[in-house]
């Protein structure tokens, strides 16, 4: 990933980039430069203008109306390759162009007929194509109108011209506003992915702290009764809280960095360290049999039984807590199932938290499904994720 973003930006060094404004002055350069290459058919109005055909006055007026042509021109099909010109500006410069095309070749004969080139060019680059479509057509109508007036054979030599120039612009310009719409799109994804990303820390810092913090906090709390009696017990407390805490520190780096994907075998061991200090009985399921099972359908039971737990001790007021663990087979196929039940409260308010939300999102990924509810005597957590292809083979407490 990060080779391929250091190619591209190697090319947006050594190319101009189609669809973005010029960043220096070698950019403005090599964009000045190919629209003026195709100003090549204002050599006819300028060799009329200097063949001295017409009077003062006329030359006056062609070399002003010429200037502002090419002025308008540049003006608009520069500005809106990059930072396009809103709606309204580009049919007033368009019709600006539209009024001095007719009029020059008008008055000052066929070799200014191609002017009206550049104004096909015009409403192919910056018009929406649905319009462009019918501009285009009109101008090339218009020219021919204008050359019978003057000389009907260079008029239908152009008529060809302008309409497939003003086409193959349109081509242009909607590539232009394509690679645009695809800058922004990779912008918005980049966008997306952050905040899944940013999503996903929150919710493993979530479980992992809760955990950690809940299990520091209940070896707390056993420490400091039996410090006064029991100094050797308590001395062993703090080693756990000790412990604890480090295994904290080393989850919550793995989950920054985003590798961590927990075992449901060490949660299943945790389960029962957590459980034992704050006092619940617990009927735990021995070393599980996860033959077939997908690694992201062992995560995120491990993160289920993780908060299920953490629930129990923080909040349940729980003094028993059965853990099962069985395969199933369902009409989508085999399912490895996780049911958590107490005989407490069931917490302290009908909402779910962020821990039940987290989990059903992760379940949800991993293509399971996750029911959390009031139990025959307590609250009962099931989830439930793919278990692979291979035959249903149940296991329990």
């Amino acid at each position: 990933m990060t080779e391929d973003r250091v190619v591209v930006e190697a090319d947006q060094e050594t190319a101009v980039r189609v669809g973005w404004p010029p960043r220096n002055r070698r950019e403005v350069l090599v964009k000045v430069l190919w629209i003026g290459v195709w100003l090549v058919f204002m050599a006819s109005p300028v060799d009329d203008l200097l063949s001295g055909h017409h009077t003062a006055a006329a030359t006056a007026a062609g070399s002003v109306g010429l200037a502002a042509f090419i002025a308008v021109y540049l003006t608009l099909v520069f500005r809106n390759m990059g930072r396009p010109f809103s709606a309204p500006l580009v049919v007033s410069l368009i019709g600006v162009l539209a009024v001095l095309a007719p009029l020059l070749a008008y008055t000052l004969g066929s070799a200014w007929l191609g002017l009206f080139v550049y104004l096909s060019v015009a409403c192919g680059a910056t018009l929406p194509l649905r319009v462009a479509y019918w501009a285009i057509p009109a101008a090339s109508a218009v020219m021919y109108l204008v050359g019978l007036h003057s000389d009907e054979k260079e008029a239908r030599g152009l008529l060809v011209l302008t309409l497939l120039i003003g086409f193959a612009m349109s081509g242009v310009g909607q590539l232009v506003r394509t690679t645009i719409e695809l800058r922004k799109a990779r912008a918005t994804v980049a966008q997306l992915a952050a905040n899944e990303e940013r999503l996903r820390l929150a919710r493993d810092l979530h479980d992992l702290l809760g955990h950690s913090l809940s299990l520091i906090t209940l070896k707390s709390e056993l420490a400091g009764r039996m410090l006064p009696d029991h100094p050797d017990k308590a001395a062993q407390q703090v080693a756990d809280i000790e412990q604890v805490s480090r295994q904290a520190l080393v989850d919550v780096r793995e989950a920054v960095t985003g590798y961590r994907r927990p075992r449901l075998a060490a949660e299943i061991a945790g389960a029962q360290v957590a459980l034992t200090a704050a006092g619940v009985t617990a009927e735990l399921p021995a070393e599980p049999d996860l033959t077939g099972v997908p690694e992201e359908s062992e995560a995120a039971l491990a993160w289920a039984l993780r908060e299920a737990i953490t629930n129990v001790v923080r909040h349940s007021g729980a003094r028993r807590c059965l853990v099962e663990l069985a395969r199933h087979q369902t009409l989508d196929g085999p399912v490895l199932q996780l049911t958590v039940e107490d005989n407490g409260t069931g917490g302290s308010g009908a909402a779910a938290g962020n821990g039940i939300t987290g989990l059903t999102e992760r379940l949800h990924k991993a293509g399971g499904t996750l029911e959390a509810g009031r139990g025959r005597q307590g609250f009962r957590l099931v989830a439930r994720v793919p278990a692979g292809t291979h035959p249903a083979v149940g296991s329990g407490a």
